[in-house]
């Protein structure tokens, strides 16, 4: 998934009339409106409703000659679905200054790409600019810091996989890093810490026979044990994401699963991620028009991005082609 903001200026919001004729001629979607004050009170607000609302608030800054924000979060095929990129740019929009201003979010759906544009105002409720330093820097900064990236990369693993199972573990929405060569490179510097390994193997051995020993390793050392299994089998393997330290290891490597297994262990997890929630990011006011809560699709990686023209804005002419899938090799 990556963010880009467009360039072309405007002081009329034409973005909103071109989104909004998307969603007329069947090929876009609109996901929500937010922060448009009155102007949400109508049950079916007209695209020149946004538009005039938009121009209010523009006006208290006749100095700023491109008062438009108009920009796309983009994902490679359909690796993420349309709730999910709508998630993303919420949290996307609050991390680069404008949660609180009125944004409408449309889902594009005549590409094969999945992506979402967003249309705000650079000009704040209270008159002032918002910050457009460094602002494709940042855009894309915070995008890696919403989907979860920045946060896994603080912590020390051995393979691909471990690293998409700490965003996993805690709710994150990430599964397509771009930068191959600097994952790679991380793995390759990954030592396992002998030290540690020694304590965490110690540890298990002497509290293994506990039958809330998941949940004591969760709460008392901020250990999580993810367990590997086919459906309604037995593990067949665990992996240890170790917050306090910021390192995962392959259970392999601290204690056989053969050594841990108990009669009494239970493999649930003592708390199950809750992930991104709207309600933390959005005004109450917020209209959303979609669900929350639709059944996620089965994700599977693509090896390829297609051309289409608002993918050409964004990602530019150059694409590189995926030639090797992910395996699960924790």
């Amino acid at each position: 998934m990556i963010a880009h903001i467009l360039e072309k200026s405007s002081r009329t919001f034409a973005g909103v009339k071109y989104n909004t004729n998307k969603i007329d001629r069947n090929t876009g979607e609109l996901m929500l409106i937010a922060n448009f004050g009155a102007t949400q009170a109508l049950n079916n607000p007209r695209p020149q409703d946004l538009v005039n609302y938009l121009l209010m608030v523009a006006a208290q800054n006749k100095g700023i000659k491109n008062t438009q924000f108009h920009a796309v979060i983009s994902a490679r095929g359909r690796n993420y679905t349309k709730q999910e990129l709508t998630k993303a740019a919420v949290m996307w929009l609050k991390e680069m200054k404008y949660g609180d201003q009125p944004y409408l979010i449309v889902f594009h759906k005549d590409t094969a790409n999945h992506h979402v544009h967003i249309v705000s105002s650079r000009v704040g409720k209270d008159g002032k600019q918002i910050d457009r330093d460094y602002e494709q820097v940042r855009a894309v900064r915070n995008i890696e810091k919403v989907l979860g990236y920045t946060f896994a990369l603080q912590y020390s693993f051995s393979t691909k996989a471990q690293f998409y199972l700490i965003l996993e573990n805690q709710g994150y929405l990430g599964r397509d890093y771009v930068h191959e060569e600097k994952l790679q490179k991380k793995i390759n510097a990954y030592e396992p810490d002998k030290a540690r390994i020694a304590e965490l193997k110690g540890l298990f051995l002497a509290h293994k026979a506990a039958p809330n020993f998941v949940h004591m390793m969760q709460t008392q050392y901020r250990l999580d044990l993810v367990f590997h299994s086919s459906e309604g089998q037995k593990p067949y393997g665990y992996t240890v994401i170790d917050h306090a330290t910021k390192q995962v290891f392959k259970g392999s490597e601290v204690l056989n699963l053969k050594y841990l297994l108990d009669e009494h262990l239970s493999f649930e997890p003592a708390y199950q991620p809750a992930g991104i929630e709207l309600h933390d990011y959005l005004d109450s006011n917020a209209i959303t028009y979609y669900s929350e809560y639709a059944p996620q699709p089965v994700h599977i990686r693509p090896i390829m991005i297609s051309d289409d023209v608002d993918d050409q804005q964004v990602l530019g002419m150059k694409r590189r082609r995926q030639k090797k899938a992910r395996t699960n090799t924790r």
